[in-house]
């Protein structure tokens, strides 16, 4: 499959193939989502396990079995959302780390370390005896997350061609999307293991993160990372390898001269501080705080201890989150379909009232028939479940893959790792809090924190409306002058910094 590589009249045209060999790139290195995935999936079915509760958490435990137990507080524990939330505050460090890692040594090496920190750490979980060994192993897999979230969206937006790099960078949220929903599947059949159930479900993460060691011995490393690290003759032969044409001298070209930039600036991360990386950087941070706030991960992580809040039994909890969690799959299909068609901006958008109507609908029913204590009715249970899919649906194909996409196409390649080992570090974070805090909240606001998701779905769908440029098609090394400088509100920065170049250049 032959394309032309072109964004615009100002933009370099590569012609470029869609090889075999890119698409097994592409789908080992996406392995680091799968495991992300099955994290999000598997905590919060793990959580729900009285085995697990009863070795660690017995004080849960108790609160769970009382007959007429708060709805909305039966599950709230520091320490029961630290198990959660600690891997996200591990993968925040880590995020800073795994940066420097991949401008070093490259994006192969930095997923290698990826999976060792995974399977180190699921040996710990799912071999512990005690909360510590829980917690510290929940911290290697956070490591190995940091590593991996770091390093494998750059990987696969600089060995995509531009026309596919939406599509083929969306297969790592697809990735993730089937990690949760075999981890929803692994819960459901593990539930009933006693008493080491729970043990089988956190040690299933070690299957892909050793398919990502042994496969990460088959890909190549990108050529800009080998161009970057003044590797020159292998960086244009993995170029020639990657787009299966014989003629790569001018994209060589292009990635040498930006190569050549990137290697003057000797702090890449106070360099996102001047005025020409502050779109890209503000973007960056508060697409993760976006994607996070839409309310997704509260509803992944404890969709079994949900769906049992609003009158599941547990077995129909779990299958009922394992039906989400298959949506989630299938509607990133969707994305992948239409992110280099439609574009970013319009799958931001729409996704945005497709969120908010969902949110509110499920707010409302809760509001009025949900109780203390009680159950919803069948019907109104159904609803709520029907809303959350739909809700998904909407998620998978935007925000959650664009969350990734974006921050990974646009900025610069001197500032590309840094800036993306903020946007990770970021993501991490606000995951931290809503994983730390979700549980709390939902004890103290009920209902309400549908309506708290739902104001900030306004927010974001303002926020992409009128500061969120269209990436689609333009050549990685050419969002400047493509995307920045013709945008209404960020090319006062682009001229702020051409401005300032001039004055330096006359004052010589």
């Amino acid at each position: 499959m032959a394309v032309v590589v072109s964004a615009n009249g100002n933009a370099p045209a590569f012609e470029a193939k869609m090889t075999v060999y890119v698409f097994v790139c592409v789908m080992i290195a996406a392995v680091g989502g799968l495991i992300f995935g099955y994290d999000i999936g598997i905590s919060g079915g793990v959580t729900a396990m009285d085995d697990f509760l009863k070795d660690f958490f017995p004080a849960v435990w108790e609160k769970k079995k009382l007959a007429h137990e708060n709805n909305y507080c039966k599950y709230d524990n520091q320490f029961l959302q630290l198990f959660t939330s600690s891997l996200y505050l591990a993968a925040l460090v880590a995020s800073f780390l795994a940066s420097a890692t991949c401008s070093k040594l490259g994006r192969k090496p930095t997923m290698q370390f990826a999976s060792i920190f995974f399977l180190i750490g699921v040996g710990l979980t799912a071999g512990a005896v005690n909360l510590v060994m829980l917690i510290i192993g929940r911290i290697l897999l956070g490591f190995g997350v940091g590593f991996g979230n770091q390093a494998v969206p750059l990987f696969l937006s600089e060995i995509a061609p531009a026309q596919l790099r939406g599509g083929l960078n969306i297969v790592f949220q697809l990735m993730v999307t089937i990690g949760i929903l075999i981890a929803n599947i692994v819960n459901y059949f593990t539930a009933t293991v006693h008493p080491y159930g729970w043990r089988i479900a956190l040690g299933g993460a070690g299957i892909p993160a050793i398919v990502l060691l042994l496969g990460s011995l088959v890909i190549c490393e990108t050529p800009t990372s080998l161009i970057e690290r003044n590797k020159h003759e292998e960086g244009k032969e993995a170029l020639r390898k990657i787009r299966g044409v014989e003629d790569i001298n001018d994209e060589y070209e292009n990635i040498v001269h930006a190569c050549d930039i990137a290697s003057q600036v000797k702090d890449p991360y106070r360099k996102l501080l001047k005025p020409a990386s502050r779109p890209p950087f503000i973007i960056g941070m508060l697409l993760q705080l976006f994607q996070q706030f839409t309310g997704i991960n509260a509803i992944m992580f404890y969709a079994p201890v949900l769906f049992q809040t609003v009158g599941f039994g547990n077995d129909a909890a779990l299958l009922s989150a394992v039906v989400t969690g298959t949506i989630n799959v299938l509607s990133t299909f969707v994305g992948i379909y239409l992110v280099d068609k439609t574009g970013r901006r319009f799958l931001l958008l729409q996704s945005s009232v497709h969120m908010l109507i969902c949110q509110l609908i499920i707010g409302i029913i809760l509001a009025k028939d949900l109780g203390t204590t009680g159950t919803l009715g069948r019907p109104q249970a159904l609803v709520v479940v029907i809303f959350v899919c739909v809700f998904v649906m909407g998620f998978a194909w935007s925000w959650g893959p664009l969350g990734w996409l974006i921050p990974s196409e646009t900025f610069p390649l001197e500032t590309r790792s840094a800036g993306f080992a903020v946007a990770v570090s970021c993501n991490m974070f606000f995951t931290f809090v809503i994983a730390q805090a979700f549980l709390s909240m939902l004890c103290g606001m009920r209902s309400g924190i549908f309506f708290f998701f739902a104001a900030w779905i306004i927010v974001m769908g303002l926020f992409a409306m009128f500061f969120v440029p269209e990436t689609k098609g333009v050549a990685i090394d050419d969002m400047r002058e493509s995307v920045w400088k013709p945008h209404w509100f960020w090319k006062r920065y682009m001229l702020e910094e051409d401005d300032r170049h001039d004055v330096e250049k006359r004052s010589v």
